[in-house]
């Protein structure tokens, strides 16, 4: 199983905590991350990894292994290291009242096809705290957001 930390929901520029749960001792498992775009475009970065001896994969102590989107220690790596389908696209956010839908799958190995899927998680990266409102200005020749 996949644990996060925030569970469901985060802000999208809030560190968030990735472990895995529930593999074999020092098992070898490739994660994934995936997101769209507010045009659908697809974004994708995934990691190899393998769990420790209590078979417990936390992305702030593992480092992740070459033959990935990085490697090294990067607890955050695998949302900063998102890349288009798309040469040359860009992830931009318009409309920042609605959040960013954020996928994360563990599959079994470290081969280029994916092995079997272990597991899987959402996450919403929001940009707004609760409670926020966006409020256009419009005065004169005024033109502005409140929020």
């Amino acid at each position: 199983s996949i644990r996060l930390s925030p569970p469901a929901r985060s802000l999208f520029d809030q560190p968030l905590a990735i472990a895995v749960q529930g593999l074999g001792p020092r098992q070898q498992v490739t994660l994934r991350t995936s997101l769209r775009d507010e045009t659908g475009e697809l974004f994708q970065a995934s990691a190899r990894y393998q769990a420790g001896d209590d078979g417990e994969l936390d992305l702030a102590r593992c480092p992740a292994l070459p033959g990935g989107s990085f490697s090294g220690l990067e607890p955050m790596g695998l949302l900063w290291a998102l890349q288009p389908q798309k040469p040359f696209w860009r992830l931009v956010k318009r409309d920042v009242q609605s959040p960013f839908l954020l996928q994360l799958e563990v599959f079994e190995g470290h081969g280029e096809r994916h092995g079997r899927l272990l597991a899987q998680a959402q996450h919403e990266r929001a940009f707004l705290r609760d409670g926020v409102r966006r409020v256009p200005v419009r005065e004169g020749r005024i033109r502005a957001t409140l929020f």
